[in-house]
């Protein structure tokens, strides 16, 4: 490698975690608008693998060959004409370009300067790199979307996961009464977090012992575990988020029936959401749980372990040590 070139996993067939290659590639120069960022860390998320696999509807804009990852933490090192707001040197992390292509799980990465925001301050690159896509996703839904509120009832499905955990910390920063379903494994941690009821879905069905919900997030999107369960349990008027796919039809149709509102949702750079986001945990009111980090040469390792499912947290590439 010189100085011209860097690191990156990129593919030339969509497939399982062994199409996945660490190659050498041209160090990319930021064009007008744009910021070059050092990676220190890149986050991993479902989207990764699923697009890796030819799926998801970011896939759709993502043409082989490509570098999949979108997730980013490090230091701004370059910066193209018509910057104002970052410099040189400064500490930032983002979610740049989203669902087109970013190439995060690389040495750099160019995007607009505004697709990035300030690194929190209180927490290091990893954790950081876990962010943004993940704490977008539940930002965007609960504050944008929901505009959920002190006195709301917010039910979260898998809410030990990426954006679950995440979703929790945000729904409690903003007053509402938080119900998580988990594994009985996970309810410590749950409760640690702000979940105000925790439901172990292996053997308690939620629809029995919950009702008066205001907002679901349901982040495992299946109509007949979750989907129509769920708006079983809602207030009339109430909204249900479908987050991986939408809203099935069926679900939207009873929902209807029932005078629920619903709404997929697909997250985006946002710059706003970011500066929110590493406020609430410079204040020590959101933290991300990082399960198991892997070096960058490892991206499949690291996405089969995400793929297998049950983690707690974020898994996040160390790109530079």
């Amino acid at each position: 490698m010189t100085h011209d070139t860097m690191r990156a996993i990129r593919q030339d067939a969509f497939g399982d975690s062994s199409v996945l290659q660490l190659t050498e590639v041209p160090v990319p120069v930021p064009l007008p608008t744009e910021v070059r960022v050092r990676v220190h860390a890149a986050g991993v998320n479902p989207v990764d693998w699923k697009v890796r696999a030819g799926g998801s509807v970011a896939g759709m804009a993502c043409s082989l060959p490509f570098g999949v990852g979108w997730d980013v933490s490090g230091v701004v090192d370059s910066v193209g004409f018509g910057v104002t707001t970052l410099r040189p040197g400064d500490e930032v992390y983002g979610m740049p370009w989203f669902p087109r292509e970013a190439g995060a799980y690389a040495e750099y990465v160019t995007a607009p300067s505004r697709q990035f925001a300030r690194k929190p301050r209180r927490i290091g690159h990893v954790e950081a790199a876990a962010l943004p896509l993940a704490a977008l996703t539940a930002w965007q839904a609960l504050v944008d979307t929901a505009d959920v509120h002190s006195g709301q009832r917010v039910l979260i499905h898998a809410a030990a996961g990426g954006v679950g955990h995440l979703a929790v910390q945000i729904a409690v920063a903003r007053g509402a009464h938080v119900i998580g379903t988990g594994s009985a494994a996970r309810e410590e941690f749950l409760r640690s977090i702000g979940v105000n009821e925790f439901i172990d879905y292996r053997t308690t069905r939620f629809e029995d012992v919950v009702d008066d919900v205001d907002v679901v997030v349901d982040l495992v999107g299946a109509a007949d575990q979750t989907g129509l369960r769920s708006v079983g349990v809602m207030k009339r008027g109430g909204l249900y988020i479908g987050v991986p796919g939408g809203v099935h039809p069926e679900v939207a149709a009873d929902a209807e029936r029932r005078g629920i509102r619903t709404t997929g949702i697909l997250v985006e750079p946002d710059r706003t959401g970011l500066e929110a986001i590493a406020a609430l945990v410079d204040e020590g009111r959101l933290r991300v749980a990082v399960d198991k980090t892997f070096p960058l040469e490892e991206a499949g390792a690291a996405q089969d372990a995400g793929a297998a499912g049950h983690t707690q947290g974020k898994i996040v590439l160390e790109v530079v040590a």
